[in-house]
């Protein structure tokens, strides 16, 4: 399948420690690599169906590293859906005045809902067909825009509904959260003061956080393996929903 990678932040931070990391991975997940990055109400949106380990795209995003408080990246192995610049995660669209991004790590079977014209895939793939299912579902249930609060008890909800039909372990943003859905496999790590030395589990990159990080930052990364060799990663259970706010979990 898929390798997911989320960021959300309390102030604007450089993910390309855990990019390296994640593109590391990529010798397997092959099929293509995005990641976007929130900046306000904008979005930088980069997909190419080339692996991480090759593309001059991804050798470029990592030499201009770029500042968000929410970032969603992903590197493919593809399960349905040829290997596309269409098919290549992650996904975007608009609802109420935001950027709505999603990314998947799964495979859905006989997921095949009745979407309208506002929301359709471009590609073929399980996973944007998921995602549009969503976006209209969360137009459905709303006639003003809703706070994180609102969309999270509908996303509870919506998101079994989809989860029944296989794996889907979900990312999910409009900018001002990061949900993360979880199926088979999910990690959790809330970074915080006092900040210390890390290292990659697949490369041999290290780096001190608390050299240039202040004592109210506040971090939290979603990845569908730990990242790092001495953090304290934490599964999510199968059906959890976590909600990453300003750097930190949502009760």
């Amino acid at each position: 399948m898929c390798q997911l990678l989320g960021m959300n932040a309390n102030v604007p931070k450089d993910v390309m420690f855990s990019f390296a990391g994640l593109a590391a991975r990529a010798d397997e997940h092959k099929d293509g690599f995005g990641i976007a990055f929130f900046e306000g109400r904008g979005l930088r949106l980069f997909v190419d169906p080339a692996s991480a380990r090759h593309s001059l795209l991804a050798e470029a995003i990592q030499r201009y590293p770029i500042h968000s408080e929410v970032v969603i990246a992903h590197i493919r192995k593809a399960t349905q859906g040829v290997v596309a610049l269409a098919n290549t995660h992650p996904f975007a669209r608009e609802l109420w005045g935001r950027y709505w991004v999603a990314a998947h790590n799964g495979n859905l079977l006989d997921f095949q809902p009745r979407l309208h014209a506002a929301f359709r895939p471009v590609g073929d793939t399980d996973s944007e067909r998921a995602f549009c299912w969503l976006m209209q579902e969360l137009a459905k249930a709303h006639c003003t825009v809703p706070s994180v609060a609102e969309l999270t008890l509908t996303l509870r909800e919506l998101l079994p509904y989809v989860h029944r039909h296989g794996s889907f372990n979900l990312l999910l943003s409009n900018g001002e959260a990061l949900w993360a859905h979880a199926s088979t496999k999910l990690h959790l790590l809330e970074r915080r003061h006092p900040f210390t030395a890390t290292r990659l589990v697949d490369a041999d990159l290290s780096l001190d956080f608390s050299r240039n990080a202040a004592d109210t930052d506040r971090v939290a990364l979603v990845a569908t393996e730990p990242l790092t060799a001495d953090e304290a990663w934490q599964a999510l259970a199968a059906g959890e929903l976590a909600v990453l706010q300003h750097g930190s979990r949502v009760a």
